[in-house]
């Protein structure tokens, strides 16, 4: 099939989703999520494919869910965009009480799905990685939630793969993290130099291609098959019911939020949810990534 809004490729029996949409940091779309998984479903169904790549074209693997609106317009989290509180209520409980559903389905598929996470991986972006089978990073890669800065989830899967101290370290702030931070968390298999990324994680690709379809198709099967059953499911359909919650909670500091994007754009937004938190622990744009690359220039 075709797609607007990712590149499918297949290639020495190896599938590459490219998320495309670089100049939104490939946030998810409504139709970038549906053919995200329409695109799982076409590389599962492919006899002649045996390991997924999922990547971001440009800077970004995903920088999260697309919250960009219009000028004048309410926000998606405003209440004021709904009919009714109840509307409001059940647009939340619907959407986050099937948000398992979403990595479920990555983990039947029978090929395995290794995230090459080139930059930025936020939010939604964030999730999609650590519903992965395998994730390997770039040295240039960033990881965060700043969504919670907003009144916002974060995910049971973090816990359990992680643990809870990490976890809640990262999740209770929003802050950016480095791949290195993502490594020693246990987030992520491997960190290896940007350049060498996509090669990486094609030469791992190709040796998972080696083993006999069965083997890896009923392996996967017993880790995430296993993962479900040890209380996972359980502990994402609790998250499903919180994050409504979650979502659906309105304060003093959400409403200025939401007047910031309505009458000055996203960028107001997000200089007011983030620049309290400035600056950041990790990453590009934090006081360790600054000093990082002013040592480089000088060497």
């Amino acid at each position: 099939m075709s797609y607007q809004e990712l590149i499918y490729s297949v290639e020495d029996a190896i599938c590459t989703i490219t998320l495309n949409r670089p100049q939104m940091m490939n946030a998810l779309s409504k139709t970038l999520v549906a053919e995200l998984h329409a695109a799982f479903d076409e590389a599962d169904a492919d006899r002649d494919v045996r390991c997924i790549i999922l990547t971001g074209a440009g800077a970004a693997f995903c920088a999260g869910y697309d919250i960009a609106v219009e000028k004048g317009k309410p926000a998606r989290l405003d209440p004021a965009g709904y009919g009714s509180i109840a509307e409001f209520l059940e647009f939340w409980q619907r959407g986050d009480g099937s948000l398992h559903q979403k990595w479920e389905h990555m983990w039947r598929l029978g090929k395995p799905i290794i995230a090459a996470v080139n930059g930025w991986a936020m939010g939604g972006g964030f999730w999609y990685q650590l519903a992965a089978d395998i994730t390997i990073a770039s040295d240039k890669a960033v990881f965060s939630q700043p969504e919670v800065r907003h009144i916002s989830n974060t995910t049971f899967l973090f816990t359990a793969l992680c643990g809870w101290k990490a976890a809640n370290r990262w999740s209770l702030t929003g802050d950016h993290f480095d791949a290195q931070e993502a490594l020693r968390i246990g987030l992520v298999n491997e960190v290896v130099p940007h350049a060498d990324l996509m090669e990486h994680c094609r030469a791992l690709a190709k040796r998972i291609a080696l083993v006999p379809e069965p083997s890896v198709r009923l392996n996967k099967a017993v880790a995430m098959m296993g993962i479900q059953a040890s209380g996972v499911h359980s502990g994402l359909l609790l998250e499903g019911l919180l994050g409504a919650m979650a979502h659906s909670s309105y304060n003093d500091h959400r409403a200025k939020l939401f007047a910031a994007q309505q009458n000055e754009g996203l960028k107001a937004y997000l200089d007011l949810r983030d620049g309290p938190f400035q600056p950041e622990p990790m990453g590009p744009k934090s006081a360790k990534g600054m000093a990082e690359r002013a040592a480089a220039k000088k060497g």
